[in-house]
């Protein structure tokens, strides 16, 4: 029996599950719970608790869960020659078998497209007064910044995140659905979201979405 902890909820991975236990002849003891609680049942549990494998979202909940010395590397030619080295961890902590952009929507003719073409673009004041996102303290917008830090240094990404901040069109809330929403009700024009969200609404039969 493998004991897998599970923050993921998709209907893909019951597939991947039964194709396991198919090839393989092991069992998979399910444990699904979100992130945060999953990270803190691990701590609770310590050192000789039953998990095996750990799957939770995004790279700062990755980064939480290693802070927290809940890991053990592994050493796998398997991982190494499936996911790229730049999806893995280098000290073998982790590794990453699934990732979604974190894009920019917008409200035609609201804006230029050319002015939201990237990430810096969003803190360019012309776009004061537009913008919708969810709280900064978000696992997905740490995730951010934690990428702006590394490709502009912190002082360059502090202003950034100074700027996007200054051109909010009301404090943040919600999930990322709701910035779509908000964006496609007028109340801002651009948003930041993960592209999941946007594909789900595309795919609804709700009349609202």
């Amino acid at each position: 029996v493998l004991n897998l902890y599970s923050a993921r909820h998709y209907q893909t991975d019951e597939a991947l599950y039964d194709n396991f236990t198919k090839a393989t002849g092991i069992k998979i003891n399910r444990i699904e719970a979100g992130d945060e609680q999953l990270l803190e049942r691990l701590k609770t549990e310590g050192a000789n608790g039953p998990a095996d494998v750990l799957l939770i979202v995004d790279a700062a909940r990755l980064w939480q869960a290693q802070q927290l010395g809940l890991f053990r590397p592994v050493k796998s030619a398997v991982l190494e020659q499936r996911i790229p080295a730049k999806f893995r961890d280098p000290a073998g902590n982790w590794d990453g078998f699934s990732y979604r952009a974190r894009i920019i929507v917008y409200a035609k003719g609201a804006v230029n497209p050319a002015d939201v073409a990237t990430y810096d673009a969003l803190a360019e004041p012309k776009l004061k007064g537009k913008l919708c996102v969810r709280s900064g303290s978000h696992p997905y917008n740490l995730s951010l910044i934690g990428s702006q830090v590394a490709h502009l240094g912190a002082e360059k990404a502090q202003a950034w995140a100074n700027g996007i901040v200054a051109n909010l069109a009301r404090a943040p809330k919600g999930g990322d659905t709701d910035q779509i929403k908000a964006v496609a009700a007028g109340e801002c024009s651009v948003a930041l979201v993960n592209s999941y969200y946007y594909a789900r609404l595309m795919r609804s039969t709700k009349p609202d979405e």
